[in-house]
C-alpha cells in the first residue's frame, strides 16, 4: 500500500486579533468605573496622629473634611508658617467654618442632611487651641458628628 504524504511544511495558523480591541475596551472601561479621582489638593502639610482605637466610616459620601495644618511648601512666602485651616481647595479662617458646614448640608439630600459628619484631618503638632475654635464653630452650625482621622498605631 501507498503512503499519501502532503509536500510542504505544516504551518500555524496566525492568532487572530479581531477581539483585541473588545478586551482593550473592557479594560478601559473597568478601570474607568473603579478609580476615584483625587476630590482635594492638599494645601497643608498634615502627618496623621496614630491611634489603637480606630473606626471606619461606614459612607463615604456623608462625610466633609477639614483639613489643618502648616501650608505647603509653595505657600508659605503668602501665608507663613503658622497654622492653617483648609476648605475644600482653599485656605480658611476659623468663622468661615459655619458657611461651609451649611453650604456642604445644603448641596445634599434633605434626607441625609441629618447625617453629616465632619471628619477633622490635623497635623499631629497642632495646638489643641485651633482644635477647640474649630469644634465650637462646628456646635453652632448644628454638626454635631465629628470625627478624627488617624493611622493605626503598631
Amino acid at each position: 500500500m501507498a503512503k499519501i504524504r502532503k509536500e510542504g511544511k505544516k504551518t500555524v495558523p496566525a492568532i487572530s486579533t479581531a477581539s483585541l480591541p473588545d478586551i482593550i475596551f473592557m479594560l478601559l472601561f473597568f478601570f474607568m468605573v473603579s478609580t476615584s479621582m483625587k476630590e482635594v489638593t492638599y494645601n497643608v502639610d498634615i502627618k496623621v496622629p496614630e491611634a489603637t482605637e480606630l473606626q471606619s466610616l461606614e459612607k463615604k459620601s456623608l462625610v466633609r473634611y477639614i483639613y489643618v495644618g502648616v501650608p505647603r511648601h509653595e505657600f508659605i512666602k503668602q501665608y507663613g508658617r503658622e497654622t492653617r485651616i483648609q476648605l475644600n481647595d482653599q485656605f480658611a479662617e476659623v468663622s468661615e467654618i459655619r458657611s461651609y458646614v451649611e453650604d456642604e448640608r445644603n448641596a445634599m439630600n434633605e434626607d441625609e442632611q441629618g447625617l453629616l459628619t465632619i471628619s477633622i484631618k490635623a497635623d499631629k503638632e497642632t495646638q489643641m487651641g485651633i482644635i477647640t475654635d474649630i469644634k465650637q464653630e462646628l456646635r453652632q452650625a448644628q454638626a454635631l458628628k465629628i470625627s478624627y482621622a488617624a493611622i493605626q498605631k503598631n
